[in-house]
C-alpha cells in the first residue's frame, strides 16, 4: 500500500493529444493534412519517436523542448515554430517546466490513414 501512496506522484504524466482536423489532399494522393494540439502536463516528456510526416509545431502556452537526431535542442516559447522531417528522429519532446503545463499545435503532411507517431528504440 505505501508503495502505492509513493510511486503515484513519481510516476511521468502522458501528453494528451487531441485531433482538431484531418483533410485529405486531393492535389496529392494518398496524403492527408491532420491538425492536432498536445498538452504537456508539468515535467511531462515524450518517447523516441519519429512521425514519417511533416510536422509543424506551433508553441500556444507553455515552455517546450524539442530536439530532433543530429540537432540541438531548441527551447519554444508562445509563438515560437519547429519543424520535423519525415526522416528526423524526434529524440526530445518536453515540457521545460516542472510546475506549469505546455500546449502546441501541431500540423502534419503525412500518409492517410499512417499512425501519427511511431516509437524508436
Amino acid at each position: 500500500m505505501l508503495l502505492c501512496l509513493i510511486s503515484g506522484p513519481l510516476m511521468a504524466q502522458e501528453a494528451k493529444v487531441t485531433p482538431l482536423m484531418s483533410k485529405d489532399l486531393k492535389d496529392f494522393p494518398g496524403k492527408e493534412g491532420l491538425m492536432i494540439t498536445v498538452e504537456y502536463p508539468p515535467g511531462a516528456s515524450d518517447p523516441i519517436h519519429r512521425h514519417n510526416a511533416h510536422a509543424f509545431v506551433y508553441v500556444l502556452d507553455g515552455t517546450v523542448v524539442m530536439q530532433v537526431k543530429g540537432g540541438e535542442p531548441v527551447t519554444l516559447t508562445p509563438g515560437q515554430t519547429f519543424y520535423e522531417g519525415p526522416n528526423d528522429v524526434h529524440i526530445v519532446g518536453r515540457n521545460a517546466s516542472n510546475t506549469k503545463p505546455a500546449k502546441f499545435i501541431v500540423f502534419l503532411v503525412k500518409d492517410k490513414n499512417a499512425p501519427v507517431l511511431i516509437p524508436v528504440k
